[in-house]
C-alpha cells in the first residue's frame, strides 16, 4: 500500500510539473508571437498613397494593414482619425508614422491596441512641446529657404510646387514628384505648434528610421528624437524626406522588426 500510494503521489506531480510546463510553454509561445496589425500614418501635404509601396510588401508577408487617412485640419482631428482605424483593430498593433504623423502616433499611440510604434523620418515630441518649437532648435534645410513653405489665406500650408521634388522627394523619379507636388493635402498651419498632450513613446517601445538626406526635418533632429526615446534606430543613408516610398524594402524591414520584437 505504500509503494501504491507513493506511486501515485509521483504520478500526481508528474502531472502537476507538465501542466505547469505546458502552461508555460503556451504563455512563452503567446508571449512571443508577432504581431499581425499595423497602422500606417501619413505626415503633412500628402495622404496615404504614398504608403503602398511599404503595404504591398507588409501584405505579402501575412500582415494585416490599415491606414490612416487624417484630414490635417487639426492635431485633435488628426488624432482621432488614427484612433478610429486603432479600434477597428482585432488585437495587439504596430502604429507606424511618417513626418508630422510622428506627432499623431506619439498621441493616438496611448491607445490599448498599441504594443510598439515605429517613426519614420518623424517628429516625436514629449508632453507639452510641439514639433515646430523643436524644430527651431535644429532647423531643416527647408525651413530656412524662403518662399518654400506657402500659407493660404485660412491657414493653411503647402510647400512651393517648384520645391517640393528636391526637397519633399528628391529620390523619387521626376514625375512621381512632379505629380506629388501637385497633389498635395493642404494642411492646417497650427498643427503644427499644438503641444503633445500624451506621449506614448514614455511608455511603449519604438523603433525611429532617419532618412540621411532629409530637408524637411533635420536628420540630427531625428536622431535626437530617437535617442530621448531609447529607439531602436536604423539609418538610411542618401534618403529624402520620401523614404517611404522611395526605400519600401528597408523600411518595411524595419517595422517587421518592431513586430517581431514589441511584444518580448
Amino acid at each position: 500500500m505504500k509503494i501504491l500510494s507513493h506511486v501515485t503521489s509521483v504520478l500526481a506531480l508528474s502531472a502537476c510539473f507538465l501542466a505547469s510546463t505546458g502552461a508555460m510553454a503556451q504563455d512563452a509561445k503567446a508571449h512571443h508571437t508577432p504581431v499581425r496589425n499595423i497602422v500606417l500614418v501619413h505626415g503633412a501635404w500628402v495622404d496615404g498613397s504614398g504608403w503602398k509601396p511599404v503595404y504591398d510588401i507588409l501584405t505579402k508577408d501575412g500582415y494585416h494593414v490599415s491606414l490612416v487617412q487624417e484630414p490635417l485640419t487639426s492635431l485633435e482631428d488628426d488624432v482621432a482619425a488614427a484612433k478610429r482605424v486603432l479600434d477597428l483593430q482585432n488585437g495587439p498593433t504596430i502604429l507606424v508614422g511618417h513626418s508630422y504623423g510622428g506627432s499623431i502616433i506619439t498621441e493616438a499611440g496611448v491607445h490599448p491596441n498599441v504594443v510598439g510604434l515605429v517613426y519614420v523620418a518623424a517628429h516625436a515630441p514629449n508632453v507639452g512641446e510641439d514639433e515646430a518649437a523643436l524644430g527651431k532648435g535644429k532647423p531643416s534645410y527647408t525651413s530656412k529657404q524662403a518662399g518654400a513653405i506657402e500659407k493660404t489665406s485660412d491657414g493653411y500650408t503647402y510647400l512651393n510646387p517648384a520645391d517640393f521634388p528636391k526637397d519633399f522627394a528628391a529620390d523619387l523619379p521626376a514625375k512621381q514628384a512632379t505629380f506629388e507636388a501637385h497633389s498635395q493635402m493642404l494642411t492646417a498651419a497650427n498643427v503644427f505648434g499644438t503641444p503633445m498632450t500624451a506621449a506614448a513613446w514614455t511608455t511603449k517601445p519604438s523603433w525611429g528610421i532617419v532618412a540621411g538626406n532629409d530637408k524637411i526635418i533635420n536628420p540630427d533632429l531625428e536622431r535626437w528624437y530617437y535617442a530621448r526615446a531609447h529607439s531602436h534606430t536604423t539609418v538610411i543613408a542618401g534618403a529624402s524626406h520620401s523614404v517611404y516610398e522611395s526605400r519600401p524594402k528597408e523600411v518595411a524591414a524595419v517595422i517587421e522588426d518592431a513586430a517581431r520584437h514589441a511584444m518580448q
